[in-house]
């Protein structure tokens, strides 16, 4: 095992500054560059339109090819390191470089496929699989931090904390299927809700490279990631004309209920945090309707309930496969 002589903080601002800078270069080759062909009209339900009218083999297979390989690499990198036994630290570990260099490589791939082919893994999949991957993400999150911050107001579940070590050790492997499947779902279109999207993938797969390092424990860090799934749902809701401050208050709920208990702030602070919530609440639904207001609840019932059905899944795959 070897550990390179670099800050993992300083990688985490550094990719972070890579993040913005790639997302910016989306939006102006999206103004300038791509020129994608037809593409789906839009049809009545749930419809994703960025996607080819007539998709060929070669944009499929670049899809799919650069996702698999994507995701294969990650994978092996994780396993490489797990089989290392390595220490958290401060620097770096030889492995969070590679995986870096891996992400990067990837994105910079998937770049040149959206201006070649255009096409992503949406001409085959449903978006809801993209939007579900996430979510099951975020469940997740609340299963492996239950014993540091709780489940509902700084609660504990015993429940919960039985099948905390099982995603703590596995849990790379998830994020990783994750974050990459939805990141070559899309193609890199310069449309507002894309562009966030693509800039939160960017920011989760720099997490994921720095596994088993000071910086991808970071608490402050880790709820960040965790509250931006709000503010983009609520922005890709709005642009479509949907009810994007259930979005945005639901997932700020999450802060409110579960997230914000793990930072160390005194009593006080989180009931101004909760109050101003409140008001928040209070002031967008006071225009929106009252009628409305039980909608802000279906995303923290929807990730704490799947929080349990994973464990619930954990546990119940556990005592199936150990030996009689």
């Amino acid at each position: 095992m070897t550990e390179v002589r670099h800050n993992s903080s300083a990688a985490l601002w550094g990719g972070i500054a890579f993040s913005f800078a790639f997302t910016a270069l989306i939006w102006y080759a999206g103004r300038h560059w791509l020129q994608p062909g037809s593409l789906t009209p839009e049809r009545p339900g749930f419809w994703y339109e960025w996607q080819l009218l007539e998709p060929t083999a070669w944009t499929r297979a670049t899809a799919w090819g650069g996702y698999l390989l994507h995701q294969i690499s990650i994978w092996w990198l994780i396993w490489s390191a797990q089989q290392q036994r390595p220490r958290y630290t401060k620097g770096l570990h030889r492995f969070n470089v590679l995986a870096l260099g891996v992400n990067a490589l990837f994105i910079a791939l998937h770049f040149v496929q959206t201006q070649v082919w255009y096409d992503g893994l949406a001409q085959d999949v449903h978006e809801t699989t993209a939007q579900w991957s996430v979510i099951l993400l975020l469940m997740a999150v609340v299963v492996m931090e239950n014993q540091r911050r709780g489940v509902v107001f700084g609660v504990r579940s015993n429940w919960l904390a039985e099948a905390g070590p099982f995603f703590r050790r596995y849990h790379g492997y998830f994020f990783a299927w994750a974050t990459i499947y939805t990141f070559w779902y899309h193609p890199m279109e310069d449309t507002w809700g894309h562009l966030f999207g693509f800039l939160y993938m960017f920011l989760l797969l720099l997490q994921g490279s720095l596994f088993f390092t000071r910086a991808h424990v970071n608490r402050n860090w880790t709820v960040v990631m965790e509250v931006t799934f709000a503010f983009h749902g609520a922005m890709v809701a709005y642009l479509a004309g949907q009810a994007w401050q259930m979005f945005l208050m639901g997932g700020l709920g999450m802060f409110i209920i579960t997230q914000m208990h793990g930072l160390g702030l005194s009593r006080r602070a989180r009931w101004l945090i909760a109050v101003g919530y409140l008001a928040g609440v209070g002031g967008l639904y006071s225009q929106r309707g009252w009628q409305h207001l039980p909608e802000v609840a279906g995303i923290p019932l929807t990730i704490l309930a799947g929080a349990f059905v994973l464990a619930l899944l954990t546990l119940g795959g556990r005592r199936v496969l150990r030996p009689a």
